[in-house]
């Protein structure tokens, strides 16, 4: 068993989704995120997106068993065989223990999760300054990204505009959530002596190199 199932954690405005799509990109694993396996599924009009449009369609939660069988199957591909690097699941220690039964089931490693860690300061910092493209969705930052001309979309020339949940105060609020909601899980790990930490201030290089040491890929 030596394929690696690598799980980033981290509050919103942490980088963890970036950080995940540039290692994936460098390594050759797959950035496996819920958001997408469920719209390829759905995409895909097989039995399981067909089961998780229901949901979807009626803006019910897909439920953690079908989440977990889209999983199963992603990580079936060949190019999951190396080790996949998971965005956005699990979220509470029961989803954390149902995945750990499936990568016994497919004769994978234990997953490892690493938390990017980002003081809160800098995070609404980043957040409330984030701008998002209405058309093409790419996003943009008002002081560490900006859009060369002001408003406008660098990539389609779309209105940018800055999400409600992107707004200081809603920002604040996310936050808590997170902490709320993501401490037992990040506790599920620490305990599994299973959690690494990582410092998420700097260039999205100096962040990926501590990313890469952390997971033993350097």
């Amino acid at each position: 068993m030596n394929e690696k199932t690598i799980i980033l954690l981290g509050p919103p405005g942490a980088g963890k989704g970036t950080q995940a799509a540039r290692l994936a990109s460098e390594c050759g694993w797959p950035h496996i995120s819920t958001g997408d396996i469920l719209r390829a599924a759905v995409a895909a009009d097989g039995p399981l997106g067909r089961a998780a449009k229901g949901y979807m369609d009626r803006g019910e939660y897909v439920p953690d068993p079908l989440i977990i069988d889209l999983i199963r199957e992603r990580m079936a591909a060949a190019d999951a065989k190396g080790g996949v690097f998971l965005d956005g699941f699990p979220r509470t220690p029961p989803q954390a223990e149902m995945l750990d039964e499936l990568l016994v089931e497919l004769g994978r490693s234990p997953a490892e999760a690493v938390l990017v860690e980002v003081p809160r300061d800098e995070l609404i910092s980043r957040l409330s300054g984030r701008l998002t493209c209405e058309r093409c969705q790419h996003i943009y930052h008002l002081v560490s990204d900006p859009p060369r001309v002001s408003g406008i979309c660098d990539a389609c020339g779309g209105k940018l505009v800055q999400r409600s949940d992107d707004a200081p105060g809603t920002v604040v609020r996310r936050l808590e959530v997170y902490d709320e909601k993501t401490a037992p899980l990040i506790a599920f790990y620490e305990e599994g002596k299973r959690l690494s930490a990582v410092d998420g201030i700097g260039s999205q290089d100096q962040v990926s190199g501590r990313l890469k040491e952390a997971i033993g890929w350097s």
